[in-house]
């Protein structure tokens, strides 16, 4: 073959500094911004703090709606964001990539290892050593129960078999399953009492063995829950009854008791460290109208610092081309900043404009959004809405909401219209707060009384979101009524 020169025309999309930049701070929540701005100062000498108070945020009104809001947001800013004259050019509004779906994960963010500025929770596993700690044993058995705390699961039970933790232990001590035994009958009347159980029969009966002999009803308790768990679970009192040679007074007794017991020893300790959250943005209502700013440190004052640009002219090449990088660095990150601000608080002019009826009216009235609806509401992609609305708080005359709470699907109503996943969700658990305790309503009950009001919703989609709020079922609802 004879080489030939070949015209190929390709599109491809090319990301800048400036824009990786700012897609990487559009998706930082203000605490991870905040940490990345001390960085940034720390890194960069022309950077420095604006001490001068920032001028009034603007704020976008909303008409008191009606469920709905007539009146059209005006969602232009007309603040400035030119930060110098020797600022490249480039795109006012960078963070809208438009198909570009690609996911560009923040450097030295919560994946790459960044220390949390948080006391650490206990978790089961700590309460259990410091006790442990304190429980005077044999080095044997002190190495069988850190084995047995090491195997205990999140709700406090011991899933492994005496014979597996001895094998475990082999390198270290010879044990045999008694002695596995024996210890793990000290762990259980650690705190909580109940904890490495292996079923909820056992872990019930520890508890109450654990009270006073003189409790009323706590022999016939020990009975029931050795030998009646699964009547209670049917709520067969009759055979209960027979069984525990009890009448109905002395049953009712007996079950308030099993009740008080704590089926799940470990549900009181979290491994996951809390969280804590700072609004990026408050709506609150002003002279009858819903008003919308921008959180302080939403919109962190940076400036350049002029002591250090006015020695570009005056120092040496090498010098003059290290501060002139970091200018421009400087520059690029503060055009970010004033970007990012504005793109959160334009979303956030959309959502407050689409559910005015929530902040009025609460979880019923919310309707339904899409990010498509807010995209083209602020005439941005819809990626770009997905990385504002992630880890980007709301604060409401209701409580403080991520971004993402307020979208949901729809579900279409008998006039035509639709209702919002949420608000159906919130009329399930007022029907369901509001039932007679001996009558619960079933699925089906509650799809025809949200048809009755006009909510076209099958008995499948209302156990879905049941199951999503966390309800049990009618039958469970009445056999804890």
């Amino acid at each position: 073959m004879k080489p030939a020169l070949q015209l190929r025309i390709q599109s491809q999309l090319a990301l800048t500094p400036q824009l990786q930049q700012a897609i990487k701070l559009l998706q930082l929540s203000s605490m991870e911004l905040e940490l990345e701005l001390n960085l940034a100062l720390e890194s960069n000498p022309l950077l420095d703090l604006d001490e001068e108070e920032p001028e009034e945020e603007a704020v976008e009104d909303f008409a008191p709606p009606e469920h709905t809001v007539s009146a059209p947001v005006d969602s232009t800013d007309d603040r400035s964001t030119d930060v110098g004259e020797s600022t490249p050019d480039y795109d006012d509004t960078p963070l809208d990539l438009g198909e570009d779906r690609r996911d560009y994960r923040v450097s030295g963010g919560d994946e790459d290892g960044m220390e949390s500025q948080d006391a650490e929770s206990e978790d089961l596993r700590d309460h259990l050593l410091w006790q442990l700690n304190l429980t005077p044993l044999s080095a044997k058995d002190r190495g069988i129960a850190t084995a047995i705390i090491e195997a205990v699961n999140e709700d406090g039970y011991l899933d492994e078999t005496n014979e597996v933790i001895c094998e475990s232990l082999a390198d270290l001590f010879t044990v045999n399953v008694d002695q596995v035994e024996a210890v793990r009958h000290r762990v259980q009347r650690f705190d909580p009492v109940g904890v490495a159980s292996r079923t909820l029969s056992e872990c019930l009966d520890v508890q109450l063995e654990s009270l006073d002999d003189e409790t009323p009803g706590l022999a016939m308790a020990r009975k029931l829950v050795i030998d009646c768990l699964d009547l209670l679970a049917r709520n067969d009192r009759t055979r209960m009854c027979q069984k525990l040679k009890a009448n109905d007074e002395e049953l009712d007794a007996v079950i308030d008791l099993v009740r008080s017991l704590t089926p799940k020893p470990g549900a009181g300790y979290s491994s996951t460290a809390a969280e804590y959250v700072a609004p990026d943005a408050y709506a609150h209502k002003v002279n009858g109208r819903w008003q919308v700013s921008l959180s302080p440190n939403c919109q962190p004052r940076l400036a350049i610092n002029e002591h250090y640009a006015n020695l570009i002219s005056r120092a040496q090449r090498d010098d003059a081309n290290y501060l002139r990088g970091q200018l421009q660095e400087a520059r690029w990150l503060i055009k970010s900043l004033k970007t990012r601000a504005e793109t959160v608080l334009k979303v956030a002019q959309a959502i407050v404009q689409a559910q005015a009826g929530f902040l009025e009216f609460g979880a019923e009235a919310m309707r339904p959004l899409v990010l498509r609806d807010v995209a083209e509401e602020i005439e941005m992609h819809e990626s770009t809405v997905s990385r504002v609305t992630t880890r980007k708080y709301l604060h409401t005359p209701r409580g403080t909401f991520e971004f993402k709470y307020f979208f949901s699907s729809g579900v279409s109503t008998v006039d035509g219209g639709a209702a919002s996943a949420t608000a159906i969700q919130a009329m399930i658990r007022k029907l369901i707060d509001e039932e007679k305790a001996a009558r619960p309503m079933s699925d089906q009950a509650l799809a025809v009384e949200l048809n009755r009001r006009g909510i076209s919703v099958a008995r499948r989609t209302v156990a879905k979101y049941r199951e999503a709020l966390n309800i049990p079922s009618s039958n469970d609802r009445c056999r804890l009524g």
